[in-house]
């Protein structure tokens, strides 16, 4: 029964989250590339612009992989928030194809 509280309890904490003004404006980014080890993933995002033959990392988060599924179904889900509200997602029709090569080493993970 003790057990229950303290996890009720754990569950019921709230935790305060700092966001300067600097990062609330945001990174526009218009693609990801993921990899992985068999201990974190690395997602790298991008900006894309039209015409230029070289793109750049403007931001990478690395995570451990209980971290990347809790990511994943956090996105499902809002996705899913959104397409009710909204309509359907479609899939752009101008999607690179993969690999991408701008010119460098293909990365490894």
């Amino acid at each position: 029964m003790e057990d229950n509280k303290e996890e009720e309890k754990a569950n019921n904490q709230q935790i305060n989250v700092e966001l300067s003004d600097e990062v609330a404006e945001g990174i526009y980014a218009n693609l990801a590339m993921i990899a992985h080890s068999n201990s974190e993933f690395v997602l790298d995002f991008i900006r894309l612009m039209p015409g230029v033959p070289k793109a750049r990392v403007k931001s990478r988060i690395i995570m451990t992989p209980d971290h990347a599924k809790r990511l994943l179904s956090a996105l499902q889900d809002n996705v899913e928030k959104y397409e009710k509200a909204f309509g359907k997602i479609e899939a752009g029709q101008d999607v690179p194809e993969f690999p991408m090569n701008f010119g460098g080493t293909l990365g490894e993970a």
